[in-house]
């Protein structure tokens, strides 16, 4: 039987949000953050102060393999404690930064259909999305769903339910 993944939550741990874009893992960390009385941590965000760009720049400017590979450095080298993590959607695709996010505490997955996941994204262009070349929307979406699975303790749904109803969903999971 597994242990509780409560007991990977200390006053010296993390939760860390991962999913698609759109499935709600900033909403969800500033919700949880507040209930666990801890800080909320959006990467995008970090990245961005990181570099001084807005991710709508740092994509062309660096291309695919130079975004992924700072936006990797920057998560694999965090140093939070009592913090709820919002991930960016491509986090999944660095084996340093998942490795740090499991090692901080429990990594919830925040999974959305592709219906959902494709309305919620828009135009990927306007969210600094990143698409491997070659790859459609519904490509990308196939291709993080077990990358998503794989380094998930916990998998909620969050399309269908309200932030809250997540987010005491995802207390519940982490406690049982």
């Amino acid at each position: 039987m597994q242990p509780s993944l409560l007991t990977r939550i200390s006053d010296e741990g993390c939760l860390s949000l991962v999913g698609m874009a759109g499935a709600g893992k900033s909403t969800l960390a500033l919700l949880l953050a507040r209930r666990l009385g801890w800080a909320s941590l959006d990467t995008d965000r970090l990245i961005e102060a990181t570099a001084g760009a807005g991710l709508a720049e740092l994509l062309p400017r660096l291309g695919l393999e130079g975004f992924l590979r700072l936006e990797e450095d920057v998560v694999a080298g965090l140093c939070v404690k009592r913090c709820v993590v919002a991930t960016g959607g491509s986090v999944i695709y660095g084996r340093r930064a998942v490795a740090r996010l499991k090692s901080s505490g429990p990594v919830v997955h925040l999974a959305i259909d592709l219906p959902t996941f494709l309305a919620r994204v828009g135009d990927p262009g306007q969210r600094a999305f990143v698409v491997p070349a070659g790859l459609t929307l519904p490509e990308v979406y196939a291709e993080r769903q077990p990358l998503y699975a794989a380094a998930a303790d916990l998998t909620v749904t969050s399309c269908g339910v309200t932030p809250e109803a997540c987010a005491e969903q995802i207390l519940r999971g982490i406690a049982s």
